[in-house]
């Protein structure tokens, strides 16, 4: 799908009951092809509202499975060619240490890679310990996709042959959420502040910070989000678009905090 479109809002709404209609059509891509996005991709800061986010990684090798139930073939990197030209093949091989947030079943953690010492740590805002078998084995495949990934890139994988299937990823001690919905801030908070080499034995001595001052970062992220100056652009390219046509008026498409962003549409 080259024509991208992502839309951030601060708010959803909802019914009687709290829920959100996911499958509710939102607005429709006119491109090579026609891409209506629903409700369900929506990513939103506000607390308690839904994420929709998927790896297609994951997604093709469930449980994480290194071989694919479908296809019958083992990951690799070349089998999605779409993510291919996001690979920074320089900072993947130069970089001494590498964050990479992931998000499954609606919870976001975080991975410290240590480039030199080819080791992995997760970091993550609600567990101390994986919380279950699934996750342990999910853990276990994602420290193999980035092996993988930084192997492609021209580096050295964090194991050699087939103990790449066997990355073991222990959890740091570290102050996380108070609530339930909060991980996707800490997530971004500490991937500006932490400083890997302050890790010691499993554990970051890091202030816990009060509910109060996690929900002004949201709101910080939120504004960094929906004004800066990357939006602005994309949003006035977007407003003398063709390409581009609402499916039917929308109180969420049509909120101050709502923000529509696509690149690489082509205007007729």
């Amino acid at each position: 799908m080259k024509q991208k479109c992502y839309i951030w809002g601060t708010r959803l709404k909802e019914d009687a009951d709290g829920n959100t209609n996911e499958y509710e059509e939102m607005c429709t891509l006119i491109g090579q092809g026609e891409y209506i996005l629903m409700r369900m991709h929506l990513a939103s800061l506000q607390a308690k509202s839904d994420i929709e986010s998927q790896c297609m990684a994951l997604s093709d090798h469930p449980n994480g499975e290194f071989v694919s139930p479908k296809t019958k073939k083992e990951f690799r990197v070349e089998a999605y060619p779409s993510f291919i030209p996001f690979i920074d093949r320089k900072k993947l091989t130069s970089h001494p240490y590498i964050f990479a947030p992931v998000c499954y079943a609606g919870h976001w953690w975080l991975w410290l890679i240590n480039t030199r010492k080819r080791k992995c740590q997760i970091l993550d805002p609600l567990h101390k310990i994986a919380p279950t078998d699934e996750r342990k084995t999910i853990n276990k495949f994602t420290g193999y996709v980035f092996s993988r990934l930084i192997t492609y890139a021209g580096g050295k994988p964090l194991q050699k042959a087939e103990r790449e299937k066997e990355i073991k990823s222990p959890y740091v001690k570290i102050s996380g959420q108070k609530t339930s919905y909060d991980c996707a801030v800490y997530v971004m908070k500490w991937m500006e502040i932490i400083e890997p080499e302050n890790i010691k034995k499993g554990k970051y001595q890091w202030d816990n910070w009060p509910q109060e001052e996690v929900d002004h970062y949201r709101v910080e992220y939120a504004s960094r989000i929906l004004f800066s100056e990357m939006n602005t652009q994309r949003d006035q390219a977007i407003r003398e678009s063709s390409a581009i046509r609402l499916s039917k008026p929308s109180s969420i498409l049509l909120s101050p905090f709502c923000q529509i962003n696509s690149a690489d549409i082509k205007t007729g």
